[in-house]
């Protein structure tokens, strides 16, 4: 486990180049409503050589970005309800893909996530920094 505390949006950029091998893995993604989990996500495509802009999914529940590595697909399950809900959409094949997936709202996949996942969990500061604590992949 690290903590990070990020500063300026760019820190995301060099958060991102250090922490680019567990980024190829499925990264569950904490932090509520405005803490940064999108932007964080466009600084992480920008690091795995994507040139699309990252947006949120809620409405679509999931995005497929391009980058160097394949495809990236990016998760808002914050409309689902129940982990039923969310292996409706297909989950499982993703997430047992080999691709990058990256879900905000993970808790929402109930026991559907893989053991291999990693967390990033972002706090908000009451001076907008942002904590960014990073849990290797469970195994």
């Amino acid at each position: 486990m690290s903590t990070t505390v990020l500063t300026q949006p760019n820190d995301w950029l060099r958060w991102a180049e250090a922490h680019r091998e567990a980024l190829l893995g499925v990264v569950a993604l904490y932090g509520e409503m405005g803490a940064g989990k999108t932007t964080a996500v466009g600084y992480w495509l920008h690091v795995l050589g994507s040139h699309d802009r990252a947006s949120s999914p809620t409405f679509a529940l999931v995005n497929e970005y391009d980058s160097s590595v394949g495809p990236v697909y990016h998760f808002d399950l914050h409309r689902l309800d129940r982990p039923d809900q969310v292996a409706t959409i297909g989950f499982e094949d993703y997430v047992s893909s080999g691709q990058p997936c990256w879900i905000e709202w993970p808790d929402r996949a109930g026991d559907g996530l893989p053991d291999a996942t990693s967390e990033v969990r972002i706090e908000v500061g009451e001076d907008g920094r942002r904590k960014v604590t990073f849990v290797g992949p469970h195994r």
